[in-house]
């Protein structure tokens, strides 16, 4: 697999800025905008780039740097999940805690944004206190967008509870986009400033990246990325006019920019330094890119993986025909099709021959194919059976592959496979399918490495198959999810369900 990103020039260009930054001011708010744990899509886009590698860069910062974690109080409200983990905003932020302080950083403690009196969110303050988590309510701030006076006032952001800070840099972070971080920034520059404390603001943003073309595949990704946010990929129009140079920003921040810039000068009673969004920023990550090449090709897989998924989020009701014609048009733009997915024609076939040949049907199991392209270039493919998963059968395949165990050998035995159905179908009476999804057959796979040395050897390559690409002529169930997600694999799927059933149990 190429590589296109080196994170060690990539840290010590990042680092350099924000010190740069820092060292102009008594103490610098920092918005940490993106992931900073577990940062997969830019580790899709630049192969090579370590999904931790802003920890990595905290930790050089450590002496200097606290952290506080914004979460808005609506988030928390209605559950609302990290698609990637499959986990909720609120769990996350416990997550990220424990993340940051168990690699030494300084933790201030929580903001919940915007609180108007979520049940929820009082609950969620109470269970952090408990823990000896500092907790501060932020609320919605009165006058904004409009009335700066009132917005930068004791009705405004003076309302705010003030989060008391010792570091001269202060990163603000949060477990996903619309969680209030700006505000939680300005809210705390505003208090600072009545407390006579020399303070400022700055972004750290990896996408878009403002020094390479608008229509780079990179920043094409970033758009298809943030659909469901409506974000845009437009030229900086105060960096254009104020330097007469080109530079790529998001419509969220070209259209925040004049009122930030009133904001701060109406707390300072000074010029805002800052003369663009553009500006703003500390963000280097194209000076990271080793393989410009490597680095457009992996974007443009990641546009067709997330045109994969509005299409099934379309198809689950979660998601509306707009966003599935903005993904569509972002494929247009790199003249991409579905097909260009490795996996997906090797998918299709899998499940077209076993119909050709009436094999595959499970029950009410509609026939459905499955591949995985594998690191040396393999492609490998499963179809479902009245035992399997095509998931399942996909990855017993093609760990046979790597360990050169033959086809014909089974890896799980047949009376394991009996014990697994029985179990869940007439005793806990988990449904009415009883193949073995994804996740049941690594169960079954670990039971039976006790007794079949095959089953031991070919289980010791599943940690190969991490960030290996699959396709799926289904929607993925629950349980073959959770079972990608185990493994590490990059998966998309067809916009059709794997049975005829409207109701879609743990299957």
């Amino acid at each position: 697999m190429k590589i296109g990103f080196d994170n060690e020039k990539y840290l010590a260009e990042q680092s350099e800025e924000i010190r740069r930054r820092a060292a102009k001011y008594g103490k610098l708010y920092l918005e940490f905008g993106g992931k900073l744990i577990n940062d997969f899509h830019a580790a899709r886009c630049l192969p090579g780039y370590d999904p931790n590698v802003k920890l990595r860069l905290l930790q050089s910062l450590k002496d200097q740097a606290e952290i506080i974690l914004a979460i808005y109080a609506g988030d928390i409200e209605h559950k609302k999940m990290r698609a990637d983990f499959g986990i909720s905003y609120a769990d996350d932020a416990l997550k990220l805690i424990d993340d940051l302080k168990g690699l030494g950083l300084l933790v201030r403690g929580v903001v919940i944004t915007r609180y108007t009196g979520q049940p929820t969110a009082k609950l969620f303050r109470s269970r952090l206190e408990n823990r000896g988590i500092s907790v501060w309510f932020h609320y919605v701030t009165q006058g904004y967008p409009a009335d700066v006076e009132t917005i930068v006032s004791e009705a405004g952001y003076g309302k705010n509870e003030f989060v008391p800070t010792e570091r001269p840099i202060v990163v603000v972070t949060a477990p996903g986009p619309g969680s209030g971080k700006l505000a939680t920034c300005l809210s705390q520059l505003y208090h600072e400033h009545r407390r006579g404390m020399k303070a400022a603001y700055s972004k750290f943003e990896t996408f878009p990246v403002w020094n390479m073309p608008l229509e780079h595949p990179l920043n094409v990704a970033y758009e298809a990325a943030t659909i469901d946010l409506k974000d845009r990929n437009m030229i900086d129009p105060y960096h254009l006019q104020a330097y007469g140079k080109t530079t790529v920003n998001y419509n969220r921040d070209v259209d925040a920019f004049p009122l930030l810039r009133a904001i701060w000068e109406r707390m300072t009673g000074h010029e805002c330094p800052y003369k663009s969004p553009t500006d703003m920023g500390v963000n280097r990550i194209g000076f990271g890119i080793v393989d410009d090449e490597v680095v457009r090709e992996a974007s443009k897989q990641e546009v067709i993986r997330r045109y994969f998924r509005y299409l099934c989020d379309f198809a689950k009701g979660t998601t509306d025909r707009e966003s599935v014609e903005t993904a569509d048009a972002l494929m247009r733009k790199l003249s991409l099709k579905p097909e260009d997915r490795i996996p997906v024609e090797a998918a299709r076939q899998a499940a077209q021959s076993a119909k050709e040949a009436g094999k595959g049907k499970a029950g009410g199991e509609i026939v459905s194919g499955a591949a995985i392209v594998l690191k040396d270039g393999r492609v490998i493919t499963g179809r479902n059976s009245d035992d399997m998963h095509a998931a399942s059968a996909m990855m017993l395949n093609a760990i046979k592959a790597l360990a050169g165990i033959p086809e014909q050998i089974p890896l799980i035995a047949p009376d394991i496979i009996r014990s697994i159905t029985h179990m869940k179908h007439d005793i806990l009476k988990g449904g009415s399918y009883t193949s073995l999804n994804l996740d049941e057959a690594i169960i079954g796979l670990a039971i039976s490495c006790t007794m079949n040395p095959a089953a031991q050897i070919a289980a010791e390559k599943l940690n190969q198959l991490r960030s290996c690409e699959v396709h799926m002529t289904h929607i993925v169930t629950p349980g073959d999810e959770a079972g990608l997600r185990r493994l590490g694999c990059r998966f998309t799927s067809d916009p059709y369900y794997a049975t005829k059933a409207l109701f879609q149990d743990g299957q």
